[in-house]
């Protein structure tokens, strides 16, 4: 079969099927018990809302994968690993686990796909900083993979905190990854995104504001799983110029959120995976943004940031560091404008009690 057909297929098999068994799976999650209950003021919600609908996204994702694409070693090796990601995922919506049982075993699902062979081994960079065009990780490159997977897994969970933001950012970052995928030639790389996508696309229509059901951490962490894994094996041995900025702009929001969220509890002494009111969304509400208006204004943050991650590809070195730096003062300049310090700021009134539940 033509492998543009193949793509198109797997998009719109993950999405008939994602879309499909949502209600069965909003039914699942009554019958177990998986309900988020809102107790304190992180939660926005005010009723309970069924969570566990990452299942259907799974289902999606994995159904049109095993139908269309051909299953390597590599594919093998994320395909395990996700199984471990969503089973965690499916108790921890259902009992609430805490941090330390869950991290664990997250690492344990990083290290099944580097053991198939997805490994950051090497980095393409600019000539000027590398002589040989390519720096090579050695010994580094297996704890660096792990730490990649496991920080984009729980930095994609971290900013699951309104309805439609998870799935819209990882809807958008695996249709700039499908573009990427195609640009450099990598078919496979392109259906396992196209296959994300459909899925993604699918669940959207339940989980838009005000949400009939939410993706809960068998989604969340499910997503930033593949975002991960799919960017070490298609992007960090891309063929274009510094190929180590791709995924980081593709992954741009969560990895910032997470990045202040962390510097935040350092600075405040709080623990790291302790639970508090202070993400990007919570200040984008506290400044007087709707739920709506907050995910579309972050979703379009991340779609910038994706676009630039595809005119990166295209470009030669000069092209791609201006345009990077660009993006930095831009950062800069609007950080100073906003007081970036107060998402440093241990605000008393919007702190809230350590969750067992999560990293979040």
């Amino acid at each position: 079969m033509d492998s543009s057909l193949s793509i198109i297929l797997a998009f719109a098999l993950s999405f008939l099927a994602s879309f499909a068994t949502t209600p069965l799976v909003k039914n699942l999650a009554f019958k177990v018990g998986a309900i988020d209950i809102p107790k304190d003021e992180r939660k926005i919600h005010k009723k309970p809302i069924p969570r566990l609908g990452g299942l259907a996204i799974f289902y999606g994702f994995i159904a049109s994968v095993l139908i269309f694409a051909e299953i390597t070693r590599e594919i093998r090796g994320i395909i395990l690993g996700v199984v471990v990601i969503v089973l965690l995922g499916i108790f921890d919506d259902i009992y609430q686990l805490s941090a330390k049982v869950k991290f664990p075993i997250q690492i344990i699902a990083a290290i099944i796909p580097i053991l198939h062979g997805v490994v950051i081994s090497y980095v393409s960079m600019p000539r000027f900083i590398v002589p040989e065009g390519t720096l090579y990780l050695s010994y580094f490159s297996y704890p660096l993979t792990v730490f990649w997977i496991v920080a984009v897994t729980n930095a994609v969970n971290l900013i699951d905190g309104l309805d439609g933001l998870a799935v819209g950012v990882s809807s958008i970052s695996s249709l700039s990854l499908l573009c990427i995928a195609l640009i450099v030639s990598e078919p496979q790389v392109a259906l396992l995104t196209a296959a994300l996508a459909g899925a993604c696309f699918g669940f959207l229509p339940y989980n838009f504001n005000p949400a009939k059901i939410f993706m809960g951490d068998t989604g969340a962490t499910f997503l930033g799983f593949i975002l991960a894994t799919v960017s070490v094996q298609g992007l960090f041995k891309a063929y274009a110029v510094i190929s180590f900025a791709v995924p980081l702009l593709v992954l741009g929001l969560p990895i910032f959120d997470t990045g202040f969220t962390i510097l935040r509890r350092i600075k405040n002494k709080k623990p790291i995976m302790g639970a508090d009111r202070g993400h990007l969304h919570h200040k984008l509400l506290d400044m007087g943004f709707s739920q709506k208006q907050t995910v579309s204004i972050l979703c379009l943050m991340s779609s910038i940031l994706c676009l630039s991650a595809i005119i990166l590809i295209g470009s030669g070195a000069l092209r791609a560091l201006i345009l990077v730096a660009l993006i930095l003062v831009f950062i800069i300049f609007a950080a100073r404008n906003s007081n970036l310090s107060e998402f440093l700021k241990d605000e008393e009134e919007n702190a809230a009690p350590q969750d067992k539940n999560d990293l979040k």
